[in-house]
């Protein structure tokens, strides 16, 4: 199981240098990221190297933000390994709130992030399934 940081940012021009320099000064590392946004606010999503000491230089910051569970799942970089992630979360009747891609920085594979409702229930699940988790 993995940690990610998501981030409450209100959509004005340097939001996210202001984040980014944030993390840099706190020597925390981005592995993953996605933004969703919409008209007044964001929410920054990441799995970070060092998600306590993420979460601690955002709140200093005044930034409003907070840790939420998520499985990291590496899957080879070939046609069609999504489709057979996403096949097996379904004959699981597992649902996927959402996701979004990273990578392994040692083997340099694709690693998805996926957030569900049952995180360690479906950790079980994809490894009695033969999948990789992070």
């Amino acid at each position: 199981m993995l940690k990610q940081v998501s981030i409450y940012a209100e959509n004005v021009k340097g939001k996210m240098l202001e984040i980014t320099q944030t993390l840099m000064s706190a020597n925390v590392n981005i592995l993953g990221s996605v933004t969703n946004d919409s008209a007044e606010y964001g929410i920054v999503r990441m799995v970070v190297d060092d998600p306590v000491n993420a979460v601690n230089a955002l709140t200093e910051k005044g930034i409003i933000c907070k840790m939420t569970d998520v499985i990291g799942v590496e899957v080879n970089d070939e046609v069609g390994n999504l489709n057979k992630l996403l096949q097996a979360l379904h004959d699981a009747n597992i649902n996927v709130n959402y996701l979004y891609l990273s990578f392994n920085r040692v083997s340099g594979c694709p690693i998805m992030i996926l957030h569900t409702e049952d995180t360690k229930e479906v950790e079980n699940s994809l490894k009695a399934k033969g999948f990789s988790l992070c």
